[in-house]
């Protein structure tokens, strides 16, 4: 018992001798299903960027995606993982004899840069709107709450589909769709300020003189940090599927550019004759969505005060 009880000690011992930061750094570090998923991301976002290329920035594979080539037979997958040879197009190609890989990774590319964008910007919106409504209260919390609470009852799918089609192309896309993916943080975050706001510290602040912005980004904001960042790897996953979706119904991405969602729907009806258009984009959106969630779950175990320590 005597051992048990000084184990224990020592265990605590360890834990204070970390800062905040460092214990959920040591905890992301130790998820096994978080890691592994971040490796797979890393490596998906490398393979789609230095394959191709990206910009003037040549790539190390031969072909791109906007070329036609001689048909390799049906123009089946020439990969092959019994006798581990990748042949001339790994992942087929199209109906026009185009390089199935380089558009895949082009598609990547796009669908990256979308989700990306999209994720971050309604984060801050999200952020900022919680930010305010907590902190504040009486009518700037009214207004924030009707208007949060007015973007949550219109249909994601509809709004969206609207705001894609008035906007247009990859950038527009971008800006607009953060607009109606950024409820749910906001409710977070107001949740959160809402408990910050009556802490001794921060009664402290504002009784000393400190400035409302001040307050917000040095005390309270701080407090918030591992609600935004869960949100943030949570968004992105929403945005990809967002933009495949919308991609695919024709509200998205279009000729001649590509995305994954689009790629889907251009091939959709060669399912049952050539499969390998379907199946490998179909394959990268579930492989992104899942470690962008895994990730995330991972980021949250860490940031969860009642976990007191990692398991090896």
């Amino acid at each position: 018992m005597v051992q048990i009880n000084e184990a224990l000690e020592t265990v605590k011992g360890e834990d204070r001798s970390y800062s905040q930061g460092q214990l959920i750094r040591r905890r992301f570090l130790r998820h096994k299903v978080a890691m592994s998923a971040l490796i797979v991301f890393f490596i998906a976002i490398v393979l789609a960027y230095t394959s191709i290329g990206f910009g003037p920035i040549p790539g190390w594979w031969g072909k791109d995606y906007a070329s036609t080539y001689p048909k390799v037979g049906n123009g089946e997958p020439t990969i092959s993982l019994t006798e581990f040879t990748i042949g001339e197009h790994p992942f087929g190609q199209d109906t026009i004899g185009k390089d199935y890989f380089a558009l895949v990774m082009r598609g990547m590319q796009r669908s990256l840069m979308i989700a990306f964008g999209i994720g971050i910007i309604s984060t801050i919106i999200g952020t900022i709107v919680g930010l305010l409504a907590g902190y504040y209260r009486g009518w700037v919390e009214a207004v924030l709450m009707r208007l949060t609470d007015f973007v949550i009852v219109v249909p994601t799918l509809v709004f969206a589909a609207i705001l894609s089609q008035m906007a247009g192309g990859v950038v527009g896309m971008t800006l607009v769709l953060p607009l109606v993916l950024w409820t749910s943080l906001a409710r977070l975050v107001r949740g959160e300020v809402l408990s910050l706001r009556e802490r001794e510290f921060v009664v402290a602040a504002r009784v000393s003189g400190a400035s409302d912005l001040r307050v917000i980004v040095r005390h309270i904001l701080p407090g918030t940090v591992g609600v935004i960042v869960v949100a943030i790897t949570l968004a992105i996953g929403a945005a990809i599927l967002l933009e495949s979706t919308l991609t695919f119904l024709g509200f998205g991405v279009s000729p001649p550019d590509t995305s994954l969602g689009l790629l889907i729907s251009d091939y959709q009806n060669a399912f049952t004759t050539r499969p390998w258009l379907f199946w490998f984009p179909g394959l990268a959106i579930l492989t992104i969505v899942l470690c962008v969630n895994f990730i995330g779950d991972g980021l949250r175990d860490a940031f969860d005060p009642r976990q007191t320590r990692s398991k090896d």
